[in-house]
Formats: structure tokens, sequence, C-alpha cells
């Protein structure tokens, strides 16, 4: 427990306090009306937080005194100081008088939760780069200019980041990049596919697990946390986190400690976490599928990747070193590059490799890859019959559904009915009579 009348300095994500590597911190109420909603804490400057109108954020709730706490930036933290509130302040459950964060905590004042944000400065502000590589990412665009930028100023924090972009933008090479010109180079690097393991495993491979702790566990297992101790841990499609575990990774972030499955005591971890995702999970957040307080806490500092098709300065300098490294000495034709610069790259970087690959072995370029939505409607469009009733045709189209998600679905789940019932959000009953109906079985 931490003794409210102590002046403590807190550990975040179990590591020690570090210095912010912006110049502010954004200090944002959430769940209650405020003026202003956010505000930006400069370093020296004290931000008061109440009810009463002369505060600097003025958070219209019962529960929030008239003068509330105080916030101040300094060289080791976010120092948080209580004015005598009648609720209180709390950090991660308990009350303090007074305490030094880091970016990313989230304090409760009353019943309104107010979290610390790293402050990304914009695009004006950013360090000049002049260089065309950084680590392994290659750009000389603008928006991969302003990409380095922002790394370069990143370097030397170990502060939580979020990168955001399309899938084949790269984002593992970003999260091994800022890894590498950390103080954490050299030391481990763990990166783990939230979207790639099953539902029921992704709990042990995050938190790992003892002997026992659950059929097919034959023997205890480190998780992703223990053997990232002391390096980096990026994790990947954090969107697809299941909601039930995301209080728990929340809590290994705040306190730095981590419970295996079936285990009593919890390790101490020290563990910079990136995570990555290409999904919009503000929206996620605004209708419920990711919580809000894990959002901030994992989106320190935000970094977003452009697109190829926002890049496009970058496209023949990008397959010319993909074809060399492919052993195309004499490299790409003009007229093979023009014709790469007119395609839509709805796979970004990743496909635009697997294409020059694809023509130093065969000699041409194959089709472009269409978007699982393009291949659809195409396919759709050629089984629609204009002479044809339409609930005859939309009932067929149904019916192929069903047995396809019904085999896919038995599939993913190992034969289980009962974790494909959980899946699917069907009752298992009725998903057996499903299965039955439709014949369907689990590929080979």
């Amino acid at each position: 427990m931490v003794d409210p009348t102590r002046d403590v300095t807190l550990p975040i994500g179990g590591g020690e306090v570090q210095r912010p590597a912006l110049e502010g911190t954004v200090v944002r109420v959430i769940g209650a009306p405020a003026k202003p909603r956010a505000f930006v804490l400069q370093p020296g400057v004290v931000c008061r937080i109440g009810n009463a109108g002369d505060c600097d954020v003025v958070i219209s709730e019962p529960t929030v005194s008239r003068a509330h706490a105080e916030l101040t930036l300094t060289p080791q933290g976010i120092v948080v100081r209580d004015l005598g509130s009648r609720n209180g302040t709390f950090y991660l459950g308990q009350r303090v008088e007074k305490a030094t964060l880091s970016p990313g905590a989230s304090l409760t004042l009353g019943a309104v939760v107010v979290n610390l944000e790293a402050d990304t400065p914009p695009a004006s502000e950013q360090v000049e780069y002049t260089a065309d590589v950084y680590q392994d990412l290659y750009g000389r665009s603008q928006p991969m200019k302003r990409l380095f930028g922002l790394l370069t100023r990143i370097e030397s924090s170990l502060t939580p980041v979020l990168v955001q972009g399309e899938s084949g933008t790269g984002k593992e090479m970003v999260a091994r990049a800022v890894h590498d010109r950390s103080t954490l180079a050299g030391r481990a690097f763990v990166a783990l596919n939230c979207g790639a393991l099953p539902r029921d495993l992704i709990g042990s491979e995050l938190f790992g697990h003892r002997k026992g702790a659950f059929t097919g566990a034959i023997d205890a297992r480190k998780g992703a946390f223990e053997t990232a101790h002391e390096g980096t841990l990026f994790l990947d499609e954090i969107g697809e986190l299941p909601l039930e575990l995301q209080p728990i990774l929340l809590r290994v972030l705040e306190t730095g400690e981590v419970r295996p499955l079936g285990g009593d005591e919890p390790k101490v971890v020290k563990v910079r976490v990136i995570a990555a995702s290409n999904r919009d999970l503000e929206q996620d957040v605004q209708e419920g599928r990711f919580r809000e307080d894990l959002f901030y806490r994992l989106a320190v500092i935000r970094v977003r990747l452009p697109a190829l098709r926002e890049r496009i300065d970058d496209i023949e300098p990008l397959a010319q070193r993909l074809a060399a490294e492919a052993g195309l000495a004499r490299g790409l034709d003009p007229s093979v590059v023009e014709r790469l610069k007119a395609r839509p790259w709805s796979g970004n970087v990743r496909e635009l490799r697997n294409t020059v690959q694809a023509y130093v072995a065969l000699g041409v370029l194959p089709e472009p890859t269409r978007s699982k939505a393009a291949t659809l409607d195409l396919g759709l469009r050629e089984m629609a019959d204009p002479r044809r009733p339409y609930a005859e045709q939309k009932d067929e189209l149904v019916e192929r559904f069903t047995a396809l998600y019904l085999e896919v679905l038995l599939d993913a789940a190992g034969g289980n009915q009962t974790v494909a019932a959980r899946w699917a959000g069907l009752d298992r009953g009725y998903l057996g009579r499903l299965i039955a109906k439709y014949g369907v079985q689990k590929r080979r």
C-alpha cells in the first residue's frame, strides 16, 4: 500500500520514472464536463484542478472539490499534490497526498478520471531530419521525413508508444527502430501479434502460466512480459485483444507486476511497451470495443505511419532497393517503375515487396492485389441476376455464407463447438443444429 502521507515517486510499468521526452504533458479529463477538457501542462507551471471557477481546469462534477489537486511538470515527472479534497486523489486505487508520475498515468479525482498524456508536438515543431534512412526504414518523401523527425524526438524516452497505420506499412519495423535507438538497444525485443493467437491462449502468451493451470499446460511457461523483462514488448494488433483481458493488461502496465495463469505470486517486470494497430482505436473506444483507460495508457505517444499512396515519391527508390535485394543488378526499367507508381497499393510496402520479388523471378508484373471488399463486390456482381427475384437470391447468398462461416469458425476453434459458440455469440445447442443442418466439418 502507498502511504498517503508520504511524498512518493511511483514507477510506471515496473521501471524508474523517466524524464518526459517531450516538452509538455496533456491533462485530459474523461467522463465529466470540464473546461478545458484538455490542458497542456508546461515545465514549472502549476495546474490547479477543481470545480471552482478560478481553477486552471474546472470540472463540473459534485464529487470534485472546489480546489481538488494541483499538478506540476518537473524533470523527474509530473508532481501530483492533493489540496485537502473531500473525496481524495487516487492512483491505482490508492489515495495519495503527493506523488510523482510519468506520462501515461491516470488519476481519479472523486468520480472523475484524469489522464496524463505526453504532448506530441505538431509537425511544424518536429526535429528536421534530412537523411533518407532511419535504422531499417527508408523514405525521402515529406511524410517519412516528418515520421523520422518524431522518432528522433522520442529516442531518449521509454514512454509507451502506439503505432498506427494500415496493414503492410511497416509497424513492426518502426517498433524495432524505436527499440534499437533507445537505451534498451541490445536487450530483448519480443513481438506478439494479438490478432494471430487463439482467443483462449492470449492470456497465457502474455502473462505465462504455471503447470496444470489449464488443460494442456503440462509445463510452466514464461509469458511475453517476463521474456521481455528489461527490454521492449511489441504488442501488434492490440485492437484484437479481448475485452476481458484488457483490464488485466492495464493493471500490469500500471503496476509492473504480472501474475502467471494459475500462479499465486506476482512477478515484477520492467518492460517498455510499444503497441500497434491498423484499426481506429479511438472509434473502438467510443463503440465500447476497447477500454478508454487502456487506450490512453498505451497511446502516451502516437506515431502514425503514412500509407504508400501518400508517399508516391518513395515508390521508385523503394522498388529499386527491393529489386537489388532480390538480385536484379541492372535495376528496374523506367516503364516498370511508372506502372508501379500507378497502382493503388492497398497492401502498402509489403505488397510492393512481393510485387517486385515476383517481377524479378518471373520477368512480368503480377496483377494488382484486390482488397477483400473489392473481391467480394466482384463475386456478388457475377452472382446477381436481375431476371430472378431479389428474396430468392438473397436467401441463396445467406445459405452460402452461413455454410462457409461455420466451416471457418469450426476450423479456427479446432473443432471445439463450445469455443466456437462463444466466439460466434450463439447458443451452443443452436450452433450444433446449424452444423448438422449444413453438414459442416472441421477442415483437414
